[in-house]
């Protein structure tokens, strides 16, 4: 039996050692010079593999249901089993994200071509697949040459970072088999915004909480908020909690909905807290003027934007002056900060795809397409993309198992 893997990014290497346990004979092509590239600038380098908080509530699709038999074929448990057998040892971070001991991204691809080359996989790379077709029981490959296997696994990857490989080719070669695409948009992205003051806030960091809010007066509806180190940059906003609600916003977006986002710069305090801390800080230094009354509270380059976004055009008014209501509409800038979302960041520094291969047209067991017997499709190619945090590389993992698990049988 032989077996092509096209793709070698996460779910190709692991569905290519499925296969080979199971006794096929595989082959990884490649479109880059080296396969992996991508696992190596996953998780800032380090490569969060996984996550100890895996459930299919992490997950999104439209038909994100179907994915549940994969998970559960190759899960959590099975996929740190199956890295400690190649000598991962696995480090606990924060949020139950996974990392080998090393907190060395390049050690989960080490183990997987150490574990592919003892298998003797073959790779080929520099290899750009142009077209797949099916001719009775063989696939012809044309890409560089003409090559031919049995069965085939398309592990492409989606459109999210291109430098790394990741061209959106796969969803060509599934087109052209009849599947349907879900038009792909990027997910785990940073947010582009409104604001005449980003140039001056840019590079300032802090924790906080940030909502992502459509704006359909009077019912606003909260799409998601997570809680994170945030940052300001000159184009809009980034962070880990930003990525992570950015998926449900540009969603929301490409339903034609306003989106503007909130966020909360003091996300252990309420506002009667902060209103009895500042009445006190300004009572104690009513003397200094209004900027000069918050500095060692909050970042200095925001303190004069988030008191003219709070309506003062004074900013030399002695802060002792300042009644109730003038406390207040500073703590709704602190607290409930509003910005418009006009966009979000490219392909190119996207982390994930949303959309992809409509998983309604795969077997959902063995993740064949229903469309041409011996077509197994695995990973970010699908219409599957997970939270920021691992969870997008077990999705690679689970996949990837069960499809070249499958495709050796």
């Amino acid at each position: 039996m032989k077996t092509a893997v096209i793709g070698g990014g996460a779910s190709g290497l692991i569905a290519a050692i499925a296969a080979a346990r199971n006794g096929a004979e595989v082959t990884i092509y490649e479109k880059l010079n080296r396969v992996g590239k991508k696992i190596l600038a996953t998780g800032n380098g380090r490569c969060n593999y996984t996550n100890l908080n895996i459930s299919l509530d992490r997950y999104h699709g439209k038909n994100i249901n179907l994915a549940k038999a994969s998970m559960e074929f190759f899960d959590l448990n099975e996929t740190l089993r199956f890295f400690e057998s190649l000598g991962i040892h696995p480090y606990e971070g924060e949020s139950g994200k996974i990392y080998p001991n090393s907190l060395q991204a390049s050690s989960i691809l080490d183990v997987l071509r150490y574990e592919t080359g003892r298998l003797k996989v073959a790779e080929i790379t520099d290899c750009e697949i142009k077209e797949l077709r099916k001719i009775k029981d063989k696939f012809s490959i044309i890409g560089n040459e003409d090559y031919s296997a049995d069965k085939v696994v398309l592990a492409t990857g989606g459109k999210a970072a291109p430098q790394l490989g990741s061209d959106g080719k796969g969803y060509e070669i599934a087109k052209s088999f009849g599947h349907k695409i879900i038009e792909p948009f990027p997910a785990l992205v940073q947010l582009r915004l409104k604001s005449r003051y980003l140039k001056r806030i840019s590079g300032i960091r802090f924790d906080g909480i940030v909502k992502g809010v459509t704006d359909n007066q009077p019912d606003n509806k909260l799409i998601r908020e997570d809680e994170g180190e945030i940052l300001f940059t000159d184009y809009g906003i980034s962070g880990p909690p930003v990525l992570q609600i950015s998926r449900k916003v540009i969603e929301e977006m490409n339903q034609g909905n306003n989106v503007y986002i909130s966020v909360d710069m003091f996300p252990d305090k309420t506002k009667l807290q902060l209103y009895e801390l500042l009445q006190s800080r300004f009572t104690d230094i009513g003397y200094k003027s209004l900027e000069e009354s918050l500095i060692g509270f909050i970042n200095k380059k925001l303190i004069p934007v988030i008191l003219i976004e709070a309506g003062f055009d004074d900013l030399n008014k002695k802060c002792g002056k300042l009644n109730k209501k003038e406390i207040y509409k500073i703590i709704d800038i602190l607290k409930e900060w509003k910005f418009e979302v006009t966009g979000h960041n490219t392909w190119q520094q996207a982390q994930s795809t949303a959309g992809g291969i409509d998983m309604s047209e795969i077997n959902p067991v063995t993740l064949e397409s229903t469309k041409v017997k011996g077509l197994y499709i695995c990973g970010e190619v699908l219409d599957v993309d997970g939270d920021c945090g691992g969870f997008n590389l077990q999705w690679a993992w689970s996949s990837g198992y069960t499809a070249g698990y499958y495709s050796s049988i």
